[in-house]
């Protein structure tokens, strides 16, 4: 029977596992590479938070218009000539609590518009256009608008 020959530490082949220093290193460099990488992450975990306030506020927007265009023409007819103004938030504008508990103040302004420009003043709220109201829902600062007609 022949036996192996006894295979000692230090010669090549022989070698079951990593040196201490070699894990070390490999940690140090793991480490030195993640920090550039989580620095890199951050403002796209920050923009999570804007982002979804955002798209909050646009379907609380949307959604406000929506009801808002629903109405009778006849009621938003009375609610802008009470407005008076293009500036001056309707009978419509509540404020809305958000499924989080964040609470903010939706305003809707309805006017008079004029659509065909007939004065030539190129002011789309002078001249206005019988049957023809503008709406306008916004939140923060943020806005959507749109037209309805009395033939709607």
């Amino acid at each position: 029977m022949r036996t192996m020959p006894a295979r000692h530490p230090g010669k090549a082949g022989c070698m079951a596992g990593f040196f201490y220093t070699e894990v070390l290193v490999a940690v140090v460099l793991i480490a030195l590479a993640l920090v550039p990488a989580m620095d890199a992450l951050l403002p796209g975990v920050a923009g999570s938070a804007f982002h979804e306030t955002t798209a909050e506020d646009h379907y609380q927007l949307t959604g406000k218009l929506e009801r808002v265009l629903a109405e009778r023409f006849a009621n938003l007819a009375i609610a802008a000539d009470a407005a008076g103004n293009p500036t001056t938030p309707t009978s419509y504008s509540e404020a809305i609590t958000y499924p989080g508990g964040r609470q903010m103040k939706c305003y809707v302004y309805l006017s008079r518009y004029d659509g065909d420009n007939a004065d030539r003043d190129n002011n789309p709220f002078t001249g206005t256009d019988e049957g023809l109201l503008w709406v306008k829902a916004t939140i923060a600062g943020t806005g959507i608008e749109s037209l309805v007609s009395d033939n709607d």
